[in-house]
């Protein structure tokens, strides 16, 4: 599943980001392989916002539809 794909309250694990471009810019926001995050907010037609360490961050939908994810709970 992708990240783009995610309900409100899902805690995933981020598994998989192929594309070393998009890497770079997911680390800039402190997202990296492995980190645990809480999808916070889906906004329709907007960004993806999720929650790592009492920190909101959101993330534009065509970045969140190349990061793949595993749910943890």
């Amino acid at each position: 599943m992708y990240l783009d794909k995610c309900r409100r309250g899902q805690v995933v694990k981020i598994a998989l980001i192929a594309d070393s471009d998009i890497r770079a810019q997911a680390i800039r926001f402190g997202i990296a392989e492995g980190e645990i995050v809480e999808c916070e907010e889906i906004i329709p037609a907007g960004p993806v916002v999720v929650r790592k360490n009492h920190q909101e961050i959101a993330i534009g939908r065509g970045l969140a539809r190349k990061i793949k994810v595993e749910l943890v709970s």
